[in-house]
């Protein structure tokens, strides 16, 4: 044993008994929730109170009534109405491990020994190292030249000191380029880059951002030349002003549009002809494909010169080439992560690399073939009421009878109703879509999610 005392502590026996209790005491109660459950009716007047309170001290009602009672088994979630119900859009992607996972409550329990809640700049625990080294190690893992990481309490931040990192490294440059119907988040200054001006309206202008054409799959070409005009006109129209550009590779607020690794390449190369650093947003498509980066299933590996990665991380994070190194006190946060973050982190990062979840035949795309087919089956069944699947890995949508926002709200909100949680994702048309919780679903659990979407697809159908 070594001299520290947080070792002794930890491997007390008194302790390691309780980790045990915990962890059969979960066991036991998630016996208890296997299925879909409806709300216990002696809950509910004062669940709609609290959610109506809720609602009023946020300054806004909630998209769904739902307010979590802290306990779920995997997949399914139960609220403090009684009620359970299978996640499958994980707190818009947070969630890849579903509820009450056991090894992410063993990972909290650890976390929950260390001296701190929050964890910074100024003071990190060794605890947080393997996380910076399974990052990097895992960005490089096919050819990439990733050198540095630096931890974030949440996506925007991570992308916010992205931006930070960039503009340094291309003084004096000031603009940025981005896909149109992009999400890059909601903070003063990536507000700008999100391509939806009602997200900014009354903000000041912060950054000036250009925007290029995302790829057409039903024109591949075309659509590639298209972006690439778009691209040269704007390089042209700026010369030497432009920091970066902006990747989201598969459009996930857009409504889950992949692009192609051709149409990425022919725009990476004019990129960096100009000058211009290539950033890749994998705050919500990380560990989703069936690669751990999405750059790495487009095989972009050695265009990439900063990345964001967070949601199902917990910890998330921006890695960088080593030329983009910033200057000191360019990127320092107070709260860098919570160590309950850093401990889950270190056990999906795990899960992610070592239990047969990537790879073509990997879990991800055997969950997402699975869906596909349940959900294909549906559609033939139901001519006009289902288009798609589209999506890749844990990320699937569709479009629902005619796309409009108004049909496509009032699916979801019957959909949660019976008993499943989804979002929804683009417009013109808006899709349904769903983040599976890839690390905690079984088959059945497709299985039972598609058969009540076919129910609630029937109980609204439009008439005629």
């Amino acid at each position: 044993m070594s001299g520290l005392r947080a070792d002794a502590f930890i491997s007390d026996p008194r302790v390691v008994e309780a980790r045990r209790l915990v962890l059969e005491a979960l066991a036991d109660h998630q016996k208890e929730t296997t299925r879909v459950r409806p709300a216990d009716p002696a809950l509910r007047v004062s669940y709609e109170e609290l959610i109506q309170q809720f609602g009023e001290m946020r300054g806004g009602p909630l998209f769904f009534p739902y307010l979590g009672s802290g306990f779920g088994n995997h997949a399914l979630v139960e609220l403090a109405d009684g009620s359970v119900k299978y996640d499958f859009i994980t707190g818009i992607g947070v969630h890849a491990f579903g509820h009450c996972h056991p090894a992410l409550v063993e990972a909290s329990f650890g976390a929950a020994l260390e001296d701190t809640i929050m964890q910074g700049n100024l003071q990190q625990n060794a605890s947080a190292v393997p996380i910076f080294r399974m990052l990097i190690e895992g960005a490089n893992r096919k050819g990439a030249r990733l050198k540095h990481c630096f931890l974030s309490t949440s996506g925007a931040m991570a992308n916010e000191n992205a931006l930070k990192i960039i503009f340094q490294k291309k003084h004096p440059a000031g603009r940025l380029l981005a896909f149109k119907n992009c999400f890059m988040g909601r903070t003063l200054a990536i507000s700008q880059v999100t391509d939806k001006p009602e997200y900014r309206e009354g903000l000041p202008p912060t950054l000036n951002v250009d925007y290029v054409p995302f790829f057409d799959a039903a024109r591949p070409k075309e659509s590639t030349y298209e972006a690439v005009a778009v691209l040269r006109r704007h390089l042209e129209g700026h010369p030497g002003e432009y920091a970066g550009m902006v990747f989201e590779l598969i459009q996930g607020e857009g409504g889950f549009y992949p692009g192609e690794r051709d149409f990425f390449v022919a725009l990476m190369q004019v990129a960096k002809e100009a000058g211009v650093a290539v950033l890749i947003d994998e705050v919500q498509t990380f560990g989703r494909t069936t690669e751990l980066f999405s750059f790495q299933y487009f095989e972009l590996d050695e265009y990439v010169d900063v990345v964001t990665v967070g949601k199902s991380t917990q910890v998330c994070a921006t890695i960088f080439r080593e030329e983009f190194r910033p200057g000191p006190g360019l990127v320092s946060q107070t709260f860098t992560s919570g160590t309950s973050s850093i401990h889950a982190a270190a056990a999906i990062l795990d899960m992610l690399l070592t239990g047969g979840f990537l790879g073509p035949e990997g879990k991800i795309a055997q969950f997402h073939a699975h869906f596909e087919e349940r959900l294909k089956e549906i559609g033939e069944r139901h001519p006009g009421w289902l288009e798609g699947p589209f999506g890749i890995g844990a990320m699937v949508a569709f479009t629902v009878f005619d796309g409009s926002v108004d049909l496509t709200k009032k699916f979801l909100h019957a959909l949660f109703e019976a008993g499943v949680i989804a979002f929804y994702a683009g417009s013109d048309p808006s899709r349904v879509r769903f983040l599976i919780p890839a690390l905690a679903v079984s088959f059945g659990d497709i299985d039972a999610v598609s058969a009540i979407l076919e129910k609630t697809l029937e109980q609204i159908a439009p008439a005629g």
